[in-house]
């Protein structure tokens, strides 16, 4: 799709639509949203760029490998398992830390979860919407 207005928008749009993408991973805790929520609305984000970017455009402004992006994603939610098992707790069960910083308040092992799967989604997602694009490109 060749559309100047769309390929400008998109760069705007694309700032915005990943600001929102973070702010539905920080307020799923308590309200709808979280990281799988956040994954998807990011993962959109890009996917709008590389309709009106191209996907060369779109693979360039990520900066990292979607599949890299997946596994990061794993690990941390993996990560995220290990605290709880080394102080003796049962398997995931939560632990905050205080910061001291009103602003901040506690952050604990479900944040380091749920950041996990936001990018173990954003990940899977964009490799199979990049794919779908090169296999588009052949035919």
């Amino acid at each position: 799709m060749n559309s100047v207005i769309l390929a400008t928008a998109s760069r705007y749009l694309l700032t915005l639509i990943l600001i929102f993408s973070v702010f539905m991973l920080l307020r799923g805790h308590n309200e709808p949203g979280g990281g799988f929520v956040g994954g998807l609305v990011a993962a959109a984000a890009f996917a709008l760029y590389f309709i009106a970017n191209g996907l060369d455009a779109a693979r360039s402004i990520l900066r990292i490998e979607p599949l890299r992006a997946a596994v990061l994603g794993l690990l941390l939610s993996l990560l995220s398992t290990l605290p709880s098992l080394v102080s003796g707790k049962p398997f995931m069960t939560a632990l905050w830390i205080d910061t001291g910083i009103e602003a901040i308040g506690k952050v604990g092992t479900p944040l380091l979860f749920d950041v996990g799967v936001y990018f173990l989604v954003l990940g899977i997602t964009l490799t199979i919407i990049f794919a779908l694009a090169e296999e588009e490109c052949r035919v």
